[in-house]
């Protein structure tokens, strides 16, 4: 499989409701596996022509013979690097486009069946086939990542105590790696889709309250695919490990027709950053695999994206690449740019290896460079107290799929002594050498990845499950629901806390977001219980009028139920959210029983309801829209009203989502969005 070329697809969606209500016109057109474009603005020109490996007509309805499908698009390219993942490669899917383009809907997708993407019905098919191809001789680990690179910084989506702006390392032996990035043993299909969602809640939550768009941040999420075979007659073990990456890119969009500004400038200043420097990247590896020669300087660490990347884009892996498109005669220019981006990415050739036995053959490297790091710290006259041993658990606690002999003292000590000084990575004069300090904080890194790559699969197992607890906790404390019935998600039944209602989930009134990226919307729920329900601002200091310091958002909350001497039951943050904001009330109508709930906003409070401004007690009905402070976003419902609008045949009016929300906030301050 080495020297195969970068697998390139691209895909064209429907028209946005914008782009319809402007009544855009269609400039892709598709055959077989060649995109056409047509410019709108000089049709004579002629249209330009590419050639993918798969050209995705999306643009109708399923009844067209030539709409491509989620199915359809994860059949041709999920599959296959499925496939590759069970031999042993390495495996990346990266998909690249413009704001808006459809990438996050190509990658995850939605709930509603048939509109998953190519993530969730990966990570289906893996434990699939692993229970098919699971047997006394060979078992099977799964590990998983999910981060998120926003403005050059690094954030663990899994670890509720993330500060954000985690280090992105290289070492000699494992490459480019993200320090502390938290990697969660599962044990099932269900166990990554539970992580998936509490990545996507926290996302959301930080994107809201520091008013981001996850448009402009990049997403990834890592499985570790782990296979150990155990042959019966010599009792000899062998592992493959794989790494499957799967990529969402931040949209690329210019600022001229994006009208940003401000914060959103520099955000867009970000991303550039990025993606000119993938851009650069892919041109310098393309160049040199049509002049057949290594290039003299690729600009990995130019970026945090593509430093990351690095053995996706011509490394050790077998990668693939999805150009999301807008049809729209209006994004010409940026559909057009990202047509040759896809075109000059088809050119670079990996040169991916099966990984076999690394685990073995890594700890026994990384144990000789820590030789070689306490040799260099003593001849510096650094003393080191501990004993190497203390990095390797007894036999009994050893990993299930590491090798026997893996702790093997021997193992220490296979190396020749060294006559010649030590360096960073053992090859002399490859690298400056280390200094007190660095070579130290080298000493500290490998060591604990040693610990780590000698963690046994039940501590796994137990790191995982306290996370999770963890970040149930930091939600149940947000106010936010963790399972229809108020409960934590997946586990067993719990006892009702007073901020859920008693009654069943179909008769309880409730919030749920509402985002820009349709991947952020309605995946946080909020149940209003019967009496009061408090709102305040809670994630940072209230003597700070200003809002939330510069930087990420802290997934820190103040204690339970207090921001200074407030007892709340929701919590929120960002611009505009007071200490307290607005309260909630639901009492029984006296004639029918059913509950009435009545929207409070406080003194100077920043409430609006359904682009109106309100600054006295309204009555809800379901459906409604609400905008608390300047990024908050909900949808009213209450079941019992909708469950009557659904009897009566009431006919379906626009979608009740975030774009209606913000077009009518707009309207009411008199702002004609269809201009």
């Amino acid at each position: 499989m080495a020297g195969a070329s970068v697998k390139v697809a691209v895909r064209v969606r429907p028209f946005s409701a914008r782009e319809s209500s402007r009544q855009a016109k269609c400039v892709i057109q598709m055959q077989g596996n060649t995109t056409c474009i047509t410019n709108p603005k000089l049709p004579k020109d002629g249209t330009k022509h590419f050639t993918f490996d798969y050209s995705y007509w999306s643009h109708t309805s399923e009844e067209d013979p030539n709409f491509a499908s989620q199915r359809r698009v994860y059949q041709d390219i999920g599959e296959e690097m499925l496939a590759h993942a069970f031999e042993g490669y390495n495996v990346c899917i990266l998909a690249y486009g413009q704001t808006g383009a459809g990438k996050s809907y190509t990658m995850m997708g939605r709930q509603e069946p048939g509109q998953r993407g190519i993530i969730p019905q990966l990570c289906e098919d893996l434990f699939a086939r692993m229970a098919r191809e699971g047997s006394p001789e060979l078992s099977f680990s799964v590990e998983v990542s999910y981060l998120e690179i926003y403005c050059e910084r690094v954030r663990d989506l899994l670890n509720p105590k993330s500060r954000g702006g985690l280090r992105v390392r290289e070492h000699p032996l494992l490459g480019p790696y993200v320090q502390d990035l938290s990697r969660l043993a599962v044990a099932s299909f269900a166990d990554i889709a539970d992580l998936m969602d509490s990545g996507n809640k926290a996302r959301t939550v930080a994107a809201t309250n520091m008013n981001e768009t996850s448009s402009r941040s990049h997403a990834v999420f890592s499985i570790v695919f782990s296979q150990r075979r155990q042959d019966p007659l010599s009792e000899l073990a062998t592992e493959k490990v794989s790494r499957i990456s799967l990529v969402d890119l931040a949209g690329s969009e210019r600022a001229d027709a994006s009208g940003a500004k401000g914060i959103r400038l520099k955000e867009g200043a970000n991303i550039n950053k990025s993606l000119t420097t993938l851009g650069k990247v892919i041109s310098a590896l393309a160049e040199a695999t049509s002049k057949k020669k290594k290039p003299e300087f690729i600009p990995y660490r130019d970026s945090v994206l593509t430093w990351l990347l690095k053995e996706n884009l011509g490394g050790n892996s077998r990668t693939a690449m999805i150009a999301a498109l807008s049809p729209a005669d209006c994004s010409y220019e940026e559909t057009l740019s990202t047509l040759r981006y896809a075109d000059r990415t088809k050119q670079i050739r990996c040169h991916a290896v099966i990984n076999e036995d690394p685990n073995a053959r890594l700890i026994r490297e990384l144990r000789r460079e820590v030789t070689r790091l306490r040799e260099l710290l003593s001849a510096q006259g650094e003393g080191f107290g501990g004993n190497l041993g203390a990095c390797a658990p007894p036999p009994s606690r050893r990993a299930p799929h590491l090798p026997p002999g893996l702790t093997d003292p021997s193992l220490t000590s296979s190396a020749p002594p060294s006559t010649a000084p030590p360096t960073l990575n053992g090859d002399p004069g490859l690298e400056p050498p280390l200094g007190p300090t660095e070579a130290m904080e080298r000493l500290q890194e490998t060591e604990k990845i040693i610990a780590e790559l000698n963690e046994t699969w039940e501590e796994k197992l137990r790191r995982t499950e306290a996370l999770r607890l963890e970040r149930e906790a930091l939600l149940a404390e947000m106010g936010v629901a963790l399972r229809e019935d108020g409960g934590t998600v997946g586990g067993p039944p719990q006892p009702l806390t007073p901020l859920f209602t008693p009654k069943p989930p179909k008769q309880t009134p409730h919030l749920v977001n509402l985002n820009e990226d349709p991947l952020m919307s309605e995946c946080l729920l909020y149940h209003i219980k019967d009496g009061i329900t408090r709102w305040v601002g809670g994630l940072w200091d209230p003597q700070t009028p200003s809002g939330p310091p510069l930087g990420p958002p802290q997934f820190v909350f103040s204690p339970p139920g207090r921001v200074g001497r407030v007892d709340v039951d929701i919590k929120l943050s960002g611009p505009s959210i007071q200490d307290q904001h607005c309260l909630f009330r639901s009492c029984p109508d006296p004639s029918s029983g059913e509950a009435v709930v009545t929207l409070e906003p406080c003194e100077g409070a920043e409430t609006y309801v359904n682009g109106k401004q309100v600054t006295e007690p309204v009555v809800l009905k379901s459906g409604s829209r609400l905008i608390l402070g300047q990024n908050h976003v909900f949808r009213f419902t209450h079941p019992e009203q909708a469950r009557r609008q659904r009897e009566r045949g009431a006919s379906p009016g626009p979608p009740l989502d975030w774009n209606l929300a913000q077009r009518e906030l707009l309207e009411q301050q008199g702002i004609d969005m269809r201009l």
